[in-house]
């Protein structure tokens, strides 16, 4: 799995005092870089191979500003075309949320998915997750 610590910000804060639900995809998607770069080393986004499918979180405990962050991530089921990556977030001790992100090989100028390349998916093989 990836690892990436990060400290939440006062702004990633809501009226109650919780990390808001809306920071939570962004963490994610930061989160996956390596993944990108798995794909696209320069994360030249004129060149940009993927595309989003779907984006499933769930929020399991409250979480605040003031204690770092760590998102682990990981892949889970390889298609043809797509994969699913897995991303939990935790808060010391305590798992604060879990989320599963379809990716898809996507070619933006046919507008069509792309079969994965055996190469890539053997390296994404190498941080699979249950």
């Amino acid at each position: 799995m990836f690892h990436l610590e990060l400290e939440p910000r006062f702004s990633d804060t809501d009226a109650l005092g919780h990390i808001s639900n809306t920071t939570l995809p962004v963490w994610f998607e930061q989160a996956r870089t390596p993944v990108f770069r798995i794909f696209h080393p320069t994360l030249e986004a004129e060149t940009w191979p993927l595309i989003i499918a779907r984006l499933e979180i769930d929020l399991m405990a409250q979480s605040y500003w003031h204690i770092p962050v760590k998102i682990k991530t990981g892949i889970g089921k390889i298609g043809n075309s797509s994969f699913h990556v897995i991303q939990e977030a935790w808060q010391g001790d305590k798992q604060i949320a879990r989320g599963v992100a379809v990716l898809i090989h996507f070619d933006y100028e046919t507008e069509k998915a792309l079969p994965i390349p055996d190469d890539i998916k053997a390296r994404l093989a190498e941080h699979a997750v249950a």
